[in-house]
């Protein structure tokens, strides 16, 4: 992805979220009326850019000016949003408990607030030692779609 470098975090995250756009809206996009906002849940972050830099750091070398802007997760969230033409809120959140419960209830304050109509919840997890992991959910008002 143009912008992001090194890490498979952002790359991940739009993957799903697209797939699961392109599922609930095809290539007709979210209607013009809807205000989508987006959940972005990760406990880590995005864990290998963390990495490269507090290496680099400690190496005493030079950190590009890309990771001063990948390395926040709203980076992303913010990519998916314009690229879609998402008109609702952007919120990313480390989980204080279950990921996905937390998740659903901030999405749900975002839609009982009337600051947006859906919500697109997205899942991820970087861990140094297995893949990158993500899931993402477009949650209705009275449901979910995949």
């Amino acid at each position: 992805m143009p912008g992001f470098v090194h890490s498979d975090f952002a790359p991940v995250v739009v993957a799903v979220a697209e797939r699961c756009l392109r599922r609930g809206y095809g290539s007709a996009g979210v209607p013009a009326g809807m205000r989508t906002g987006i959940v972005l849940v990760s406990a880590s972050g995005d864990l290998a850019s963390a990495q490269h830099v507090r290496a680099t750091v400690e190496a005493g070398g030079r950190i590009g000016p890309l990771f001063f802007f990948q390395s926040v997760p709203n980076s992303v969230a913010g990519h998916i949003a314009a690229r879609w033409g998402l008109r609702g809120p952007v919120v990313c959140l480390s989980p204080t408990g279950d990921p996905y419960t937390d998740g659903v209830d901030e999405a749900d304050l975002l839609r009982d607030d009337g600051d947006a109509d859906e919500v697109l919840l997205i899942l991820i997890e970087q861990a140094p030692d297995k893949p990158t992991e993500a899931v993402a959910v477009l949650l209705l008002g009275g449901g979910a779609r995949p």
